[in-house]
């Protein structure tokens, strides 16, 4: 009887789980990009995805350094979407065109940052990531999702403008 008992209760738990891998299914094909999506970054004419992981620049700021990857696997490929510093956006709701974000690498906690240092690589401005465990960086964090619809659609390319508040 004991035994009865035990898979009764199993069966439900069974069920429960089937409904709610299906719903995480369905949630990952929504149409657009939301607050809080986590979601990988991938350059449409190299094929590379951002990548980051807490190895440091050697040279120009010293920061965690950001490259790019093939790799379609790599956790350390994950982005989270974060309204900037000062605001906040409701999990779940579509990041509109246009719109202020941080990108936080969600294996480090440390946001996309950009700033005036030279990058080692390619000599051109060096994008980082900064901040600390809560997310907490500076205006250097902020980027600017351009794209050609109403809100950032899943599908669609974009592209991030680096938007700091202060003047250069």
């Amino acid at each position: 009887m004991e035994l009865y008992g035990v898979f009764t209760n199993v069966i439900p738990l069974l069920l429960l789980l089937k409904i709610c891998l299906i719903e995480t299914i369905r949630a990952s094909r929504a149409e657009y990009v939301t607050c809080g999506t986590i979601l990988k970054l991938m350059n449409t004419e190299l094929k590379l995805r951002l990548h980051s992981h807490d190895i440091k620049y050697g040279s120009g700021s010293g920061q965690q350094s950001v490259t790019a990857v093939e790799i379609t696997d790599d956790h350390n490929s994950h982005w989270a979407v974060r309204s900037i510093s000062g605001e906040t956006c409701k999990r779940g709701a579509p990041i509109k065109c246009n719109t202020n974000i941080r990108l936080q690498h969600v294996a480090t906690k440390k946001n996309l940052h950009s700033h005036y240092f030279t990058s080692p690589l390619s000599g051109n401005q060096e994008v980082s990531c900064y901040g600390d465990d809560n997310g907490e960086g500076d205006s250097g964090d902020n980027w600017t999702v351009v794209c050609n619809n109403d809100y950032w659609r899943r599908e669609s390319p974009v592209k991030f403008q680096h938007f700091p508040s202060w003047v250069w």
